[in-house]
């Protein structure tokens, strides 16, 4: 079997994923309270844009607590942390966490809300905060692969300082051809992601777009519902959603 054949697809123990050890290697605050991950994981099988990875951590006692979280590179393992102020996992990443340590992974997963490199749709992402994450992965895949296809990314986050990788998308909105990128900040301007802003900033319905929606449960119900009452085909609209 070829390497193109076997990315994305996690080895298997027994039918289940394997665990793997990763090794922090290095780190990034995107926001205050966001902080990206770069890990070593030996034998990693690479992964496709818009795939996730489990994490597990095991305190001394034995006590495991395991979490899932997008992948935010086209290619090597890194993750985007947001930090919940109640969460028993992202804390530790966020602020405990340090070069050299070990975690637990296994993956990739997923294989519905992924972007090829060989689609040539044009491209609609749109992210609620934290869920640009395996939005920018695909970006970032896009520029790997010196792909033209067209791409607009819708951001809905509060307030510019909330959002991530912000020097990395106003340097690729200038130099990656056909990227077009549009913030919303709600916080600002007192309202939510609505009608008007998908129908002035997403592909048209036309030109038959691949759309992907990532964030909240509500966010992504909402900016689902109102791709569809614009005419999109609901089979077209891939969604993924936390919390």
């Amino acid at each position: 079997m070829n390497t193109a054949s076997k990315l994305g697809r996690p080895e298997r123990s027994g039918g289940r994923l394997s665990w793997r050890r990763a090794t922090l290697v290095d780190q990034r605050f995107e926001t205050p309270t966001a902080r990206t991950l770069v890990l070593d994981v030996p034998g990693w099988p690479g992964h496709l844009a818009g795939q996730h990875i489990d994490v597990r951590l095991t305190a001394a006692d034995g006590y495991t607590a395991q979490r899932s979280y997008s992948l935010a590179s086209a290619t090597g393992v890194e993750i985007t942390v947001q930090r919940v102020e109640d969460g028993e996992v992202s804390p530790y990443l966020t602020d405990v966490f340090d070069i050299s340590q070990l975690i637990e992974v296994r993956g990739p997963i997923g294989g519905w809300f992924v972007w090829r490199p060989g689609d040539p749709a044009p491209v609609t992402l749109v992210a609620g905060g934290s869920g640009v994450v395996p939005l920018m992965a695909m970006i970032r895949s896009r520029a790997e692969n010196g792909i033209r296809t067209p791409f607009r990314l819708i951001y809905s986050a509060r307030t510019p300082e909330d959002v991530m990788y912000a020097d990395e998308l106003r340097r690729r909105a200038r130099d990656d051809g056909g990227l077009d990128v549009q913030y919303i900040y709600t916080r600002v301007r007192g309202s939510r992601i609505g009608v008007a802003d998908v129908n002035t900033h997403a592909w048209p319905k036309d030109f038959e777009p691949s759309v992907y929606v990532c964030g909240p449960t509500g966010f992504v119900e909402t900016v689902a519902d109102i791709m569809v009452a614009l005419g999109h085909d609901a089979r077209g609209i891939r969604t993924e959603r936390y919390g």
